[in-house]
């Protein structure tokens, strides 16, 4: 039978002494005496010390809001940053001193500065890179050797007109709001021999090939297309970098459409890629004018031109300026270096 509550507290188990303070029933305290501590005024305190202590309850209160969330919530996940896909000035420095270079490419790293110039590009291991306007691959085989193995760098040259072709026809001077400087006349060439075949010139592609027996260099492909299309199609979207080294000029008197060619590298990029264009620097107002003369190109103008193309500006580099330079000769009078850009455009 059911026992009649009685209106005691029957202890089940023990409680532990040291929680029987926890027990104790806090006096009572008379209602006067109560509303009179209400009142006692808080001592004033040094803001310095009041805001310690604020600080501190603060930072309590935090802690205690996180222990209450920790059974509940998921630990944050914080994403480990990207590494850094660029070169290290290090191993910069270990590609140039390479023992298997060329002693022509050696000789040509004092005027091109490529140190600097492979720093400034941002190019890095297992990127594809295109050279546009190849030449012999000075260019090319650095961009090879900077993305290495794990990365392709493609060396662009224009297909050779047949023997038979047309003459191309006379290219009016682009974007000239300065007079041209009379060019000097042709030096006379030296006559052939007689019944001596003329000398067979070595073509881009077979510089490249000449260059990728190299084990070492197995990355380093050629692409012959013309300057209007010269991503394979295989690449649309693809590429990291392409670079233009000192020769955007030439497109002027060879009659190139440049704005199609700087449209299909920006197609040819991935977002955030890269073109880097160096350059001799022409005087401002002569556009592309004097490129067949002086073989220069005014900056100003090349910019305007690819970044109509939908490319933004992100860099300048000065390694390669001479503001000595007069920029009116091809070669510069007295002898010294000539001013020469390298701009670095991204693809948005």
């Amino acid at each position: 039978m059911m026992q009649p509550h009685t209106g005691k507290l029957t202890a089940h188990r023990r409680v532990p002494t040291s929680n029987l303070a926890l027990l104790t029933p806090i006096p009572a305290r008379p209602a006067a005496t109560l509303l009179a501590s209400l009142l006692t005024p808080i001592p004033a305190r040094p803001a310095a010390a009041l805001l310690a202590s604020l600080s501190t309850a603060a930072l309590m209160a935090s802690l205690l809001a996180l222990g209450g969330c920790a059974g509940t919530r998921e630990p944050t996940l914080v994403a480990a940053s990207a590494p850094d896909p660029r070169l290290s000035k290090e191993r910069i420095a270990e590609i140039l001193a390479s023992p298997d270079r060329s002693a022509a490419d050696r000789a040509n790293d004092l005027r091109r500065k490529p140190a600097d110039l492979l720093a400034f590009m941002g190019v890095g291991p297992g990127m594809l890179a295109l050279d546009l306007s190849t030449g012999g691959g000075y260019s090319t085989e650095l961009l090879a050797r900077a993305v290495g193995p794990g990365g392709r760098a493609y060396g662009q040259s224009q297909p050779a007109r047949a023997a038979d072709a047309p003459a191309r026809p006379a290219v009016t001077p682009e974007g000239n709001a300065a007079p041209q400087l009379p060019s000097a006349p042709a030096a006379a060439s030296a006559p052939a021999a007689a019944g001596a075949p003329p000398a067979a010139r070595r073509t881009s592609a077979q510089a490249l090939a000449e260059r990728a027996r190299n084990p070492a260099l197995s990355n380093l492909l050629s692409v012959v297309r013309p300057f209007e299309d010269p991503v394979p199609r295989e690449l649309a979207g693809q590429l990291d970098l392409v670079t233009l080294m000192f020769n955007y000029h030439d497109l002027g008197h060879m009659g190139t459409d440049r704005a199609r060619m700087n449209a299909a590298v920006f197609a040819a990029l991935k977002p955030g890629g890269a073109y880097v264009i160096a350059d001799h620097a022409g005087r401002p107002g002569t556009g592309i004018s004097e490129a067949g003369t002086l073989h220069r190109i005014e900056e100003a103008f090349l910019r305007r031109e690819v970044e109509a193309a939908g490319f933004r500006l992100a860099g300048e580099a000065d390694f390669l300026r001479n503001p000595q330079d007069p920029r009116d000769r091809n070669t510069p009078e007295p002898a010294q270096a000539k001013d020469e850009f390298v701009l670095k455009f991204v693809k948005p």
